[in-house]
């Protein structure tokens, strides 16, 4: 059994993704407006029919801003935690169902893992997915890797992580002090050397593509983060590559 995945873009204005066994399709997010977001899936050759759930990881607007507006036009069944709920980010959609850490969701031959990370948000989630024995992570929006993600998000075939920032480039660029502690501190984003840490200390055997994603346009450029991730692997026969926000990424198959 295969799975397959793609981002309809990641950055600051926007993150959605779309994971697939070829008869199951998910959405991970929607930070996207209805018309962008089904521009993006046409790209994907995924008609917005086609998807089965939409998976919320926290109220963020780069995460959420067309959810409402999806779930509404095509009735699609929305999951996220009761915290991101609390939020009312999304507004009123035919059907949500409520994401608990300790119980596995299922969509088809799917199967979701969520996790808690450390996020400025409510209550914020990541997710491992699995089919059959294929494993995807995919782990953005987090200030460090906790013990618990560590262990959740180790032996994939596929690992997506966020390189939010280069930590000396935020450091001499424009966004205020504040700013720069939040998108730094506990409770912000990876930085480019946090995601290397954390793709040298997972299990690499099965190992197939790692991604990089969230990256900030004004505090990190895609070469800095691809050359940080290339380099944790040390010259591992691992894809490696960086998404765009402008366009996304291609389907990438997990055999």
């Amino acid at each position: 059994m295969s799975l397959r995945y793609a981002y309809l873009g990641s950055g600051s204005r926007g993150n959605s993704a779309v994971i697939s066994d070829g008869d199951t399709t998910v959405m991970l997010d929607c930070g996207f407006s209805l018309k962008e977001a089904e521009r993006r899936l046409a790209r994907l050759d995924v008609a917005p029919e086609q998807i089965d759930a939409l998976l919320i990881t926290h109220e963020h607007n780069d995460h959420v801003i067309g959810a409402g507006a999806f779930a509404r036009r095509y009735g699609t069944p929305v999951y996220m935690t009761d915290g991101t709920r609390a939020t009312d980010r999304i507004g009123d959609v035919p059907r949500c169902e409520s994401v608990y850490f300790d119980e596995a969701l299922s969509f088809g031959r799917i199967d979701v893992q969520p996790v808690p990370v450390p996020h400025d948000a409510r209550e914020p989630v990541q997710f491992v997915f699995s089919a059959g024995s294929r494993r995807l992570g995919i782990l953005t929006d987090l200030g460090y890797v906790t013990p618990m993600v560590r262990a959740e998000f180790d032996q994939c075939d596929a690992l997506v992580v966020e390189c939010n920032h280069d930590l000396a480039l935020l450091n001499g660029g424009p966004y205020p002090r504040s700013l720069k502690a939040r998108v730094s501190g506990h409770y912000g984003h990876l930085n480019n050397q946090q995601a290397a840490e954390l793709v040298s200390q997972v299990e690499r055997g099965r190992l197939q593509h790692v991604l990089g994603v969230h990256v900030s346009q004004k505090n990190n450029t895609t070469e800095l983060a691809r050359a940080s991730l290339a380099e944790a692997l040390d010259g591992c026969d691992i894809e490696v590559d960086v998404d765009c926000q402008s366009e996304g990424s291609p389907w990438r198959e997990i055999y």
